[in-house]
């Protein structure tokens, strides 16, 4: 039996309030090369892991979340990863196949065959792709924005955490559409990104007025990624039969006690539709998501931003500075490129 080093990131034990680079730890543990006889698993090489906002509330003990996969304290936290097959116990998949899906903060990892979500076709593009723009964060903008927010040429489009992973695509991909679009971000030098324009709520005491400044005409959808206060000034902002679609909340998650939102009466004086939608739910549509988006990339008509540190070393902070808003674009973590 092979045994090699497998180096990991676990969870020390649940963050209270928000998570720190101390509730997680990096340990060394062994791992067999060869699968269980009979096993379907599939034996992995993790080559890129993925850092993402909801992560955030994994690491803590949050009710209502039991179908989501909480972390254990002791184990290796999980999440999105690009890999390569070393060893395959089911037909789908075979060694050195390249695939993208769920998998373990650990050099290699050994899964259900159920948690690879895509066997990976196009190779010219950058591997790392498939944990942004080709993967989780760019389904997620796709399918928010155009299944659920329903855009037309000519909508009046906010995006909040506008620099992130998924606010920077669905802001380009509003601009593909005709659409008019601001972006909001936790900082000045990640505006823009294609954007008409953008701000830095930091440097806005009055979100209702700063809107009020960029849509004089008010807002017909919202990619809505922060809650709280935010969302408080926006009801205040939309059009009439406005969309606000609901794709996270990560002001809130940490909170002992969430912000109230105040102004939800105009969901009723502007038959506003505000909805809440997980990207599970549209995986049927990635082959058509790719359609869209590959010949874009290739031709130069994405910009798409990564934020990569190399090693598993570098993980913790990584996450860490994802939830104070210091990663600009798509926070990536390479563990080896082949």
């Amino acid at each position: 039996m092979a045994e090699v080093k497998n180096k990991q990131v676990v969870l020390k034990d649940y963050a209270t309030g928000f998570p720190k680079e101390s509730d997680m730890d990096i340990v060394e543990g062994t791992i067999s090369l060869n699968l269980p006889e009979g096993s379907n698993e599939v034996l992995l090489k993790n080559l890129y892991l993925s850092c993402d906002p909801y992560m955030q509330m994994l690491m803590s003990k949050i009710e209502g979340l039991e179908g989501f996969g909480t972390y254990s304290p002791g184990s290796p936290l999980t999440g999105y990863g690009v890999a390569k097959v070393l060893e395959s116990g089911h037909p789908d998949y075979k060694k050195g196949d390249l695939v993208w899906g769920f998998t373990k903060w650990e050099e290699h990892s050994l899964v259900p065959s159920s948690q690879i979500l895509f066997k990976i076709e196009h190779t010219d593009v950058p591997l790392s792709y498939y944990i942004g723009i080709l993967g989780i964060p760019g389904m997620t903008a796709y399918a928010g924005f155009f299944e659920v927010g329903l855009p037309k040429k000519g909508d009046r489009v906010f995006v909040s955490a506008a620099s992130g992973a998924v606010g920077q695509l669905v802001g380009q991909f509003a601009k593909f559409t005709g659409c008019y679009v601001v972006g909001s971000a936790g900082s000045k030098d990640k505006n823009k990104l294609g954007f008409d324009d953008a701000f830095n709520y930091k440097e806005e005491p009055d979100l209702n007025a700063a809107l009020k400044r960029y849509f004089p005409e008010g807002i017909d959808i919202y990619f809505e990624n922060v809650g709280g206060k935010t969302l408080d000034a926006v009801l205040l902002n939309m059009r009439v039969h406005g969309r606000i679609v609901v794709c996270g909340m990560v002001s809130q998650y940490n909170l002992a006690q969430p912000d109230g939102v105040t102004n939800l009466a105009n969901l009723i004086f502007k038959r506003i539709r505000i909805q809440g939608f997980g990207v599970a739910d549209y995986y049927q549509l990635y082959p058509k998501f790719l359609e869209y988006v590959v010949p874009k990339i290739k031709e130069g008509k994405i910009v798409y931003v990564e934020d990569i540190v190399e090693g598993l070393e570098k993980a913790p902070p990584a996450l860490i500075g994802l939830f104070s808003g210091r990663n600009v674009g798509k926070q990536v973590i390479v563990l080896a490129r082949e």
